[in-house]
């Protein structure tokens, strides 16, 4: 199997299932990125870290990735907050990596009487952090989900659970239908910037990635080639191969 990717000027490359799995990266990803030097940049519905920290656990783990090779949905969506609503009083529910970057970022964190909610990924979930998001929904905050997934595998294939999970639940006890807006895949937002940061267009582009239903449905929505990852077999590693 060989793949001839030299029509695509720039990538767009899934993290989680495509470059790492179980905490570890998959064999030939070193290779994959070092082939595409200077023209990828990593775009992941991760909404616990910042790029500053993935970048250094990336390069823990032989990925030379800097914090400006990363889109990542938890910053993503606290950039889209501040560039749209500035100063917007906000309850987030997300790591304490994410409350530091909103806070730097200029958002002003608020309990008590939230304009949005902004749900990522929060380990720390509880009762108390749900009867606030559904307190703030029904005085009529606007809910921002930072990325829609519910889980991914975890060792042994073990579910782990993820932001969309958490937004699940506090739309089920909010109840309604409210006023909400998706950033991460396959929304068009993460691609987007994705685009922007290689200063290229979308027809120029291929995003490489594991989830046909994210990566997938998003690279085609946005007019771009999709090559799909199975198994951590990634294309541009078995075509170095043969070369």
């Amino acid at each position: 199997m060989s793949y001839d990717l030299s029509p695509s000027r720039g990538y767009l490359v899934d993290l989680d299932g495509t470059l790492i799995s179980g905490g570890e990266a998959f064999p030939k990803a070193a290779d994959l990125l070092a082939a595409l030097q200077g023209r990828f940049v990593i775009v992941s519905n991760n909404a616990e870290h910042t790029p500053d920290q993935l970048a250094r656990w990336l390069c823990e783990k032989g990925l030379a990735v800097r914090p400006r090779d990363l889109v990542l949905a938890g910053t993503a969506a606290i950039d889209r907050v501040v560039a749209r609503r500035g100063r917007a009083r906000t309850l987030l529910l997300g790591s304490a990596a994410l409350r530091g970057y909103a806070r730097r970022r200029g958002l002003e964190l608020d309990e008590a009487a939230p304009e949005i909610v902004l749900i990522a990924r929060d380990r720390q979930f509880s009762y108390r952090k749900l009867a606030l998001a559904c307190r703030a929904l029904a005085g009529g905050a606007t809910l921002v989900v930072a990325a829609p997934d519910r889980n991914h595998p975890g060792p042994g294939g073990v579910p782990v659970p993820e932001t969309g999970a958490l937004a699940a639940a506090i739309l089920a006890a909010a109840g309604g239908n409210p006023a909400q807006e998706i950033i991460g895949k396959p929304e068009p937002a993460l691609f987007e910037m994705g685009c922007a940061r290689l200063g290229l267009p979308a027809s120029h582009i291929t995003v490489i990635g594991d989830n046909p239903e994210t990566d997938g449905l998003g690279a085609e929505r946005m007019g771009m080639a999709f090559l799909q990852v199975r198994d951590g077999n990634l294309p541009l590693a078995e075509a170095l191969d043969a070369r």
